[in-house]
């Protein structure tokens, strides 16, 4: 009665948009093979845009479900389990008046069979329909035929039913949008304050006097002066982001996302950086050609707002030598964040920090007054920026080290260059050390003295890091504590004398590892973790995580080591980091080709957990973690990076008690 209903309801729906005719599903097969007898069938629905597919289980009074039949000729196959279906959304729907799951856009159903007998083919049909929020379509049958001969997709040996939901390698992941737009902001912010900070070096704070000067006397009037400063800050906006523009269009968003854990990349980066810091600190200066700031300058005497803008790509060509090296340390880390719009909003918060103190002096002339003189202190901040740039640079060094698991620059290393290099810039600012550019030196100032003290105290708190001490303050920036000469710290080992877990070495499962310092049980193997999760009646949470991943270091050392949240990681889950720049090769007979970029080959572990990531949580961006059961079904909705403790702990407790219902 309740499906003749529902009919009924159809039935009308369909006749009130006869006139327009609804368009259909386009349904696509494919197959997996898992063994010689075992395979997993995949169907693939296209849906038309504004549409939706329902779910195979929706209420009662609801609308048609998706079904699926096979024809089971003979007893020539075995269902193994349910057809699996990926995850969509659960919304009041305004034609059933009720809450019902539905897919948008393209819905993937995943099947294991079992093949008895010789058999090279699987028929079966789908029934659906599909509505929009006044129409829907009559119920529809399709059939469908899955290749079950040699041409099918060999599946690797730990590859996961939920790795079959397949969908454009493009799409964004809804739920990561709003963190994306938090590391953005992170992105503005610090290249607003690094375009302050290049505002007060020897070639560019000498200029705003003078510019805004130029702008206010040439003038006929206040208003007209300040009209042209503020032409003057926009165009210098422009030139930033328009280069910025051109650093995401000649990589794209793919490669931008590689940069952060490509080994030539990040070595590339080291080698940039060094010379930045090599420049700024006197060695030589960077500039571009004579010639370009001769052309343009001639180009500034025109007069109007091409002569403007002429005047601002002159300040940025003359201004080279100071900006240079900020402007490439910027794009260098917005471009490894993964965001093919980093560079554009890094261009953005950089160039609005230089234009805004033009446009503000010329509507204020008033200020010029309180501006301190140039002088022998601009180059204390180009050299200072320098040995900033030259610890940031041993960063991509251990990034590249980390990736290939070479154990050059662990983390005591790592620790020791940076007190070097703090201990000596503390050094300089005390006046103990001069370079080649630096003014006679007296006295030092009251400031100076302070930055100093800072810096130095900053080098003294380092100093128990090599011994192991956690230094919560830099976690993102050397490598992780595993990662050592002593991973337990000085005197501390995994066994034996001191150790307060020995008891836990004794059972730890085929496959699984202890994470120093705090012993949390782990995989890096998606199939055994999943196994031993099923073994132990516990959920599986899923970190992918990257040996080069920033804020997975921050994750792991400021709030993993909360005593709430460790109790969780070792007691009530079972923890899988999957690698995805684990650049290990995958045996012979597991590599396999890439669904998202068909011809090539999975070679290397981490692009199997990457491409898994991708294809199923239509992410690729790290820290990412998902609560999951033994069915590979999300007990709740996956989260990236949460320095929150409060919020991770909640979500870690929520998943956990969903498991446990």
């Amino acid at each position: 009665m309740n499906k003749l209903i529902t009919l009924l309801l159809v039935s009308l729906l369909s006749f009130s948009g006869a006139s327009q005719m609804i368009p259909d599903v386009r349904w696509s097969t494919s197959t997996e093979k898992i063994s010689d007898t075992e395979f997993k069938v995949i169907a693939k629905a296209v849906i038309p845009s504004g549409f939706h597919l329902y779910s195979q289980n929706v209420p009662d009074d609801g609308p048609i479900p998706t079904t699926f039949t096979y024809d089971d000729e003979g007893g020539a196959f075995t269902l193994i389990g349910n057809t699996v279906e990926e995850e969509g959304h659960i919304v009041d729907d305004p034609v059933f008046k009720m809450k019902i799951k539905y897919f948008e856009n393209t819905a993937t159903f995943t099947q294991k069979v079992e093949i008895l007998g010789d058999k090279k083919t699987l028929n079966a049909f789908v029934e659906y329909m599909i509505c929009d929020d006044e129409r829907c379509s009559s119920p529809t049958e399709v059939d469908l035929t899955f290749d079950l001969t040699d041409n099918a997709v060999i599946a690797s040996e730990n590859k996961s039913t939920s790795e079959n939901n397949v969908v454009q390698a493009d799409q964004v992941d809804r739920k990561k949008k709003p963190r994306s737009d938090k590391s953005l902001w992170g992105i503005f912010f610090i290249a607003f304050f690094s375009g302050f900070a290049a505002l007060l070096t020897p070639c560019v704070f000498p200029m705003i006097p003078m510019t805004v000067s130029f702008f206010t006397k040439q003038s006929k009037n206040k208003a007209a002066g300040i009209k042209n400063a503020i032409i003057y800050g926009l165009s210098i906006i422009v030139i930033y982001v328009l280069l910025g523009i051109l650093v995401s269009l000649l990589f794209g968003a793919d490669a931008l996302n590689a940069l952060s854990t490509n080994v030539w990349f990040n070595l590339i980066f080291f080698l940039l950086l060094i010379i930045f810091a090599v420049s700024f600190l006197g060695a030589f200066e960077i500039m571009l050609p004579q010639s370009w700031a001769n052309k343009v300058d001639s180009q500034a005497g025109r007069g109007g707002l091409i002569g403007i803008f002429f005047m601002a790509l002159a300040l940025a060509i003359v201004s080279f030598s100071c900006t240079g090296p900020i402007v490439g340390t910027l794009l260098v880390e917005a471009a490894a964040g993964g965001s093919q719009v980093g560079p554009i909003v890094g261009m953005l918060g950089f160039s609005l920090a230089i234009a805004l103190p033009f446009a503000l002096f010329a509507a204020f002339p008033g200020w010029l007054n309180s501006l301190p003189k140039s002088g022998g202190w601009l180059n204390t901040v180009k050299v200072v920026l320098g040995f900033l740039e030259l610890a940031l640079a041993f960063k991509f060094l251990s990034n590249a080290d980390m990736v290939l698991q070479l154990h050059w620059l662990e983390r005591e290393v790592f620790i020791a260059i940076w007190i070097a290099v703090f201990g000596a810039l503390a050094f300089y600012l005390f006046g103990k050390i001069q370079l080649p550019h630096d003014s006679p030196l007296t006295h030092i100032s009251v400031g100076r003295l302070g930055l100093g003290l800072i810096v130095l105290s900053f080098t003294i708190y380092m100093i128990p890091g090599l011994w192991g001490a956690p230094l919560n303050l830099i976690s993102a920036f050397p490598p992780p504590q595993h990662y050592s000469e002593s991973p337990y710290g000085v005197g501390n080992t995994q066994s034996g004398s001191g150790n307060v877990f020995a008891n836990e070495q004794r059972s730890i499962p085929e496959g699984a590892h202890l994470m120093p310092p705090h012993n949390i049980l782990a995989f890096n193997d998606y199939e055994k973790g999943l196994a031993y999760a099923k073994k132990v009646g516990k959920p599986v949470m899923l970190d992918f995580t990257g040996h080069a991943c920033v804020n997975c270091r921050k994750m792991e050392q400021n709030v993993w080591v909360k005593p709430r949240v460790l109790e969780k990681l070792k007691h009530d889950v079972v923890l899988v980091s999957l690698y995805v720049d684990d650049k290990r090769k995958l045996e012979v007979d597991q590599v396999i080709e890439s669904k998202l970029k068909p011809g090539k080959k999975l070679k290397y572990i981490g692009q199997k957990w990457s491409e898994l990531q991708t294809i199923k949580y239509k992410t690729n961006s790290q820290p990412f973690y998902v609560l999951m059961d033994h069915n590979e079904n999300d007990l709740i909705d996956p989260i990236g990076y949460t320095p929150d403790v409060d919020e991770y702990y909640n979500w870690l407790k929520t998943g956990v008690s969903n498991f446990n219902k």
